[in-house]
């Protein structure tokens, strides 16, 4: 028997919550991740950081994707300072760290 259309809206809308409360989860981890790494105190640009995360994601990923610092963008554009390095750079001189 299929639902009606007012049952799927329901569950549509219990998933969309659940996608929001999973994404908080995320950011957040990250987001304490990124402090430990010292990047809040780091001035740069928000697409300079995204590109070097990309790049970053992209290496987990075991992909070599050069990032663009815009959502929805695969391959393409030059980014400033590759995740790695960022990484790298970050974890060797332990800045941030609490």
């Amino acid at each position: 028997m299929k639902k009606p259309s007012s049952r799927l809206r329901e569950e549509i809308a219990r998933l969309q919550d659940q996608l929001k409360a999973a994404e908080t989860r995320e950011a957040e981890r990250i987001g304490r991740i990124a402090l430990k790494a010292g990047l809040g105190e780091i001035e740069i640009e928000e697409s300079e950081l995204q590109a070097a995360f990309e790049d970053l994601a992209g290496r987990f990923r075991g992909k070599e994707q050069r990032a663009t610092g815009r959502k929805g963008t695969g391959a393409g554009g030059e980014a400033g300072t590759s995740g790695a390095e960022v990484a790298a750079g970050a974890a060797a001189d332990g800045a941030g760290e609490v």
